[in-house]
């Protein structure tokens, strides 16, 4: 039978939060091809459509381990972990997020079981913190927008040139352009705070813009990349460039643009609780996804975007991101502490949300 075939995938009722109106998971079951003798629960804020690759390739090389995968919001898997970690309870072997700020403050906290191979130490510095946390993608944030909808002459390269836009043009995108909520949002939030840290006065009046054009808000990446598609807005601000790569593949009236001005550059973070029941076959998925092997997959089925090769086909940027000097990696170290202080986090929302007191339409 086709492995896709095989896996069983049971869809679970929404969840919801104190954060945001509802949160949706997945709930997939990956069955073990040689038959059952170990299972790997995975709980992560990742899309399951981006993970099932890896974790099929992982069984071409562990047959007999079943994957149970669990998606998460990335604020909601942060509290769930949080409150497991602090109960002493196991909640799954190994956690996935794009939220690594929030993975950094479970370690920090003495939530993390360290692990350490020949694999993880090939990994870059700015991926890596205290061999507890790992980095194992590379996703720029990136401009998406309706091909369709926008006209050339408006398309933004910039951060800059997007704030223009909205000065010059306010009444065509009003209540046409969106990003991220990032009170509902881990990574929302993260992209955002790193902004404010990278260029403050641009994304000071990139704020200001998107205050007058009332923009559009949501949860998640691919919320706001659903509005797109329905035609609600025409432009998606700091979505992550395997999200975005994933729709354009679906819709190629997509458009997709690096900044030109800094392109944040996120690594999904993975890690091993301290409770987890099999930290050995999470230690083993740990090195597949480091591995030349798994980031081959991630590069050419999963994520789509790789630190030292090109931009996909029909992205707008430079040909190699990191040696334009235009990258700004997000470093996984004890910095992104501040993104998690309690006072300082408040601090930052609620600058952020009082530019966004009209109701969305």
């Amino acid at each position: 039978m086709n492995r896709f075939a095989a896996t069983a995938v049971v869809l679970i009722a929404s969840l919801w939060s104190t954060q945001a109106l509802a949160i949706e998971g997945e709930h997939a079951v990956f069955p073990a091809p040689s038959g059952e003798r170990a299972k790997l629960a995975i709980h992560g804020a990742t899309d399951l459509n981006a993970i099932r690759p890896l974790i099929l390739d992982f069984q071409e090389t562990m047959p007999d381990v079943t994957v149970e995968f669990t998606d998460y919001v990335t604020n909601d898997l942060f509290r769930e972990a949080e409150e497991a970690c602090r109960d002493g309870r196991v909640h799954g072997d190994l956690w996935l997020s794009s939220s690594v700020d929030q993975l950094v403050k479970l370690a920090n906290d003495g939530c993390a079981r360290p692990h350490r191979s020949f694999v993880t130490a090939q990994v870059p510095d700015w991926a890596n913190w205290r061999e507890e946390v790992y980095g194992f993608t590379f996703e720029p944030a990136v401009i998406v927008y309706d091909g369709s909808r926008v006209p050339p002459e408006d398309v933004p390269h910039t951060h800059e040139e997007l704030s223009d836009l909205l000065r010059r043009k306010p009444d065509l995108y009003r209540g046409r352009i969106g990003t991220y909520d990032v009170q509902a949002s881990g990574i929302g939030y993260l992209l955002a705070f790193n902004d404010a840290r990278q260029a403050p006065t641009v994304y000071g009046r990139l704020l200001e813009s998107f205050s007058r054009a009332e923009v559009v808000t949501r949860c998640c990446n691919n919320e706001v990349l659903g509005e797109i598609a329905s035609g609600r807005i025409r432009i998606a601000y700091n979505i992550l460039g395997s999200y975005a790569y994933a729709a354009y593949l679906q819709n190629r009236n997509l458009r997709i643009v690096v900044p030109r001005d800094y392109t944040l550059v996120l690594s999904r973070g993975v890690m091993i609780p301290q409770k987890s029941a099999r930290p050995d076959l999470a230690a083993r998925f740990l090195d597949y996804l480091l591995s030349g092997r798994g980031q081959r997959v991630a590069r050419d089925k999963a994520f789509f975007f790789s630190e030292k090769g090109p931009l996909p086909d029909g992205v707008e940027g430079p040909p190699a991101l990191m040696e334009s000097g235009i990258g700004r990696p997000i470093r996984i170290g004890p910095a992104l502490l501040a993104a998690q202080d309690k006072a300082q986090r408040e601090r930052f929302i609620a600058g952020w949300t009082s530019l966004f007191t009209r109701p969305v339409r």
